[in-house]
């Protein structure tokens, strides 16, 4: 072969190695870059998804249901509410005080019908605190309402206290948006200092209510 003819293939060799080599390099820049980025991603969504601040604040809806367990009475112990399956809801606002701890509101209703086909309304307004745990994406919450509830039966009407223990599970879809379920008990006394007469004495009758609730929720984080 020619020196020139075999000057012309080397070169055009070492060409072709060196476009092979270059796009190779620039292939290999873009994983990196790609790879950091999606490092970079995790890590800003580690930090808006599983760390909350004081002054972290989320507004909570939540629809269900509400099944009568029972009422309670010091002389007459447990006996059946005669209350079919309820369904309920409410809205709540909470205020992180750090990564854990929140305080807030809610304010809620609860409707069932009775055997008598009469229908029974219990309205609780209170304030609620409440600790978070945070596992990844599943948010755990907490909680402790207390309260006033006005209630409606018939013709009969109750305005007294209201409280109830909640727990739920939320999944973080992003950084605005979290979904899941609630439950929660619920105690609803009546004092209505009526008198009634046991073993020869009269005695105040008081009426404990409780209650579960089973709902699912959607909580918007700002």
């Amino acid at each position: 072969m020619r020196p020139n003819k075999l000057l012309r293939s080397v070169l055009m060799v070492l060409m072709i190695l060196a476009t092979l080599f270059l796009y190779a390099q620039d292939t290999e820049s873009e994983d990196e870059d790609e790879d950091d980025r999606d490092i970079y991603i995790e890590s800003d969504w580690s930090r808006a998804a599983n760390l909350y601040s004081g002054g972290d604040q989320i507004f909570c809806i939540n629809l269900g249901l509400n099944i009568p367990l029972f009422y309670a009475e010091q002389n007459e112990g447990t006996f059946k509410t005669q209350m079919k399956v309820g369904g309920g809801g409410s809205l709540a606002y909470c205020y992180f005080l750090d990564s854990n701890w929140f305080l807030g509101g809610e304010v809620g209703g609860m409707f069932a019908s009775t055997v008598g086909k009469n229908m029974y309304y219990i309205i609780p307004i209170g304030f609620k605190g409440g600790y978070q745990f945070i596992l990844n994406r599943i948010e755990v919450p907490l909680s402790l309402m207390i309260g006033v509830a006005p209630q409606a039966h018939a013709e009969l009407s109750y305005f007294g206290l209201f409280s109830k223990f909640t727990g739920g599970a939320f999944y973080r879809l992003n950084t605005e948006w979290s979904f899941g379920f609630n439950t929660g008990l619920w105690w609803v006394p009546e004092w209505t200092n009526k008198t009634r007469l046991v073993n020869s004495n009269n005695k105040k009758i008081n009426i404990h209510g409780f209650f579960w609730e089973i709902s699912l929720g959607a909580r918007y984080h700002f």
